[in-house]
């Protein structure tokens, strides 16, 4: 089930049941927004006894499902799509059935070295009744946990002995733990201002942290402190301006932290069969306007394209990401309401990419005089986050090899590369040699983020392709001073250096919004409000948004999350139509009974 244990102050009764506030998000009506009074509700169309002609603006997954439920009963569904591909920011590529000289693999999942890797998402985040992880199974994607250890190096490069990594590792996730339970707790009287980071340095301050306040009591705060910036390779911005307010917001569906180790690309396909059979799906189609004729009961939507053709439906479903949102905001006419423009603006947009970097062997993956520590304990309580990198919620059972160098490398606050890192961000990598066969390759993914993410895209901006050999070696000496420290490592040894490297550049992607995933900055003031308000949409208008940004709340910033958002709209718009429901299996509907309780 969806738990949120920690929020007594964030509770509302139904049928003499306490639910905490998230079992009251999931067990409303899907997506229908709990700020909206009843008046506004969506209201039956005038014109649905015709089959109506929707548009879903984006084939990513959100808008994948969408087009699903809309199709099995009945409607006229026309998607389009700025890129020549399907799958958004969820890159897993296959040949499109009706255009098979366009190969989805080249153009939406990387290959190195032969080896496929997932350019958009590498985890299913949560097993408690998550629909991606039913289409994992059903296609025999094969996925996989990791065993927790954690490699760190400190400042000046030098690997941190396995059991003070480990214990400095679990330190760092009771604190976030913590920092979860006062943010439910305390989420009304907590600054707006107020960072995650914030919550660190109090922490550490307390007199029961150390035993003494000495130079290693300083030392081991400061590491903390360090070790602690990691976390802005999960939400795509520094950890100084992780909202603490609401951190909440960052809890994801209970369960394990799944990395999907073949690739997202057979759920990809899975996803994409029913729209790419039955909807009309107009690739490299950029929208460009959208303006809302009629009234509430028959609306009329007219969207604009780039080729300047103008496109009538009677309901538009834009699934483009909070970063197009945030850009595009002008494209809409009449103006969007005062308090939509507000949360479009309110709600942060991270940047969050990725270096793959392949060796002709795993150098580091080899026995060495460094010894190996147990799998790293997992707390009684832990809180389910939306991680992409992280040794949490992973169960003792991993199929990992213990004698593998650890799944997960965190080179702290680097003052050893002051040319390529002046600023000392932390890099973060995971062993990819490490996966269990046959989908093990000799290559290091490193997860950037935020001013990192920024840096590498101005560095290959003269490049036309980061394949470019310019720029694989910009990239290569950009890393060097992380992967050349791991075990093994000799400068003369070519099977030492790498063979190839592909980077993600989501920061200088249009269609993406510049950038990857909505996140919570400092300064917000109604958080969960401006998710609602932006998941409730202009059903008056027949203008209805969804993605990962209007998720409900469990699930902000997944692929889940995009699932069930393009669920949720079609169900309503199915409503409105009097066109009843898609079956109830793989969606939210069986996550919480009317009570907002565990069904």
């Amino acid at each position: 089930m969806v738990s949120r244990t920690y929020i007594p102050n964030n509770r509302y009764s139904c049928n003499g049941q306490t639910m905490s506030r998230v079992q009251k998000d999931l067990s409303s009506s899907p997506h229908q927004g709990l700020s909206q009074p009843e008046e506004k509700r969506e209201m039956l169309r005038r014109s649905a006894t015709t089959v109506p002609r929707i548009c879903v603006v984006g084939a990513g997954v959100a808008g994948l499902r969408c087009a699903d439920i809309l199709l099995k009963r009945g409607a006229q569904v026309t998607i389009l799509e700025a890129r020549d591909r399907v799958g958004g920011r969820v890159c897993g590529g296959f040949k499109h059935p009706k255009e098979t000289s366009i190969d989805f693999l080249q153009l939406c999942q990387g290959k190195v070295n032969g080896h496929m890797v997932d350019l958009g998402p590498n985890w299913i985040h949560g097993t408690e009744h998550n629909p991606i992880l039913d289409m994992a199974k059903e296609t025999k994607t094969a996925t996989m946990s990791w065993d927790g250890r954690q490699a760190v190096f400190d400042p000046h490069g030098k690997a941190m002995l396995d059991e003070e990594a480990l214990q400095n590792t679990e330190l760092v996730w009771t604190i976030i733990e913590e920092a979860m339970k006062y943010s439910n707790d305390h989420n009304a009287e907590i600054p707006v201002e107020k960072s995650l980071y914030d919550f660190f340095a109090e922490r550490l301050q307390k007199p029961h942290s150390y035993e003494n306040d000495d130079a290693e009591s300083k030392r081991k705060r400061d590491t903390i402190l360090q070790m602690a910036e990691m976390w802005g390779a999960f939400v795509g911005s520094p950890i100084q301006s992780q909202s603490l307010k609401y951190f909440w917001l960052e809890e994801c569906i209970d369960g394990e932290n799944l990395f999907v180790a073949e690739t997202y690309h057979k759920v990809l396909s899975k996803a994409a069969e029913p729209a790419l059979s039955g909807a009309d799906i107009k690739f490299g189609t950029k929208v460009t306007a959208i303006v809302s004729k009629g009234d509430a009961q028959s609306p009329k939507v007219v969207v604009k394209t780039h080729t300047e053709q103008d496109l009538t439906f009677d309901e538009v479903v834009m699934t483009t990401p909070l970063g197009w949102l945030k850009r595009n905001i002008q494209a809409f006419t009449p103006s969007l309401p005062e308090r939509l423009k507000e949360a479009i603006a309110a709600i942060g947009y991270g940047n969050l990419d990725k270096a793959y970097i392949t060796f002709p062997e795993a150098f580091w993956n080899e026995p060495s005089d460094v010894s190996q520590s147990q799998p790293m304990h997992q707390p009684s309580v832990n809180p389910n986050v939306t991680a992409t990198a992280a040794p949490l919620n992973q169960p003792s059972d991993s199929t990992i090899d213990p004698a593998h160098y650890p799944g997960f490398t965190l080179w702290t606050s680097p003052h050893y590369a002051e040319s390529s890192n002046p600023a000392h961000w932390n890099q973060e990598a995971v062993n990819l040699a490490a996966l269990p066969s046959p989908n093990a390759h000799p290559t290091l993914l490193f997860y950037t983020h935020g001013p990192t993410s920024l840096h590498l895209t101005d560095l290959l901006r003269p490049y036309k392709s980061p394949s470019d050999p310019e720029a694989q070696r910009v990239l290569s000496d950009f890393f060097k001073p992380y992967y050349s420290r791991l075990p093994n490592y000799s400068a003369s040894n070519p099977a030492h250096q790498p063979s190839a490297i592909l980077a993600t550049l989501w920061a200088n992607d249009e269609f993406a919004g510049f950038g990857s995933y909505s996140n919570f900055q400092t300064g917000l003031e109604r958080g969960d409000e401006d998710i609602e308000v932006m998941r409730y949409g202009l059903p008056e208008r027949g203008v209805w948004l969804a993605g990962e940004h209007t998720a409900p709340f469990v699930a902000l910033g997944t692929v889940t999350g995009a699932y069930w958002a393009g669920e949720g709209v079609a169900k309503r718009i199915l409503k409105a139509y009097g066109l009843g429901e898609d079956e109830k299996g793989g969606g939210m509907s069986r996550m919480v009974d009317n009570t907002g309780h565990s069904a």
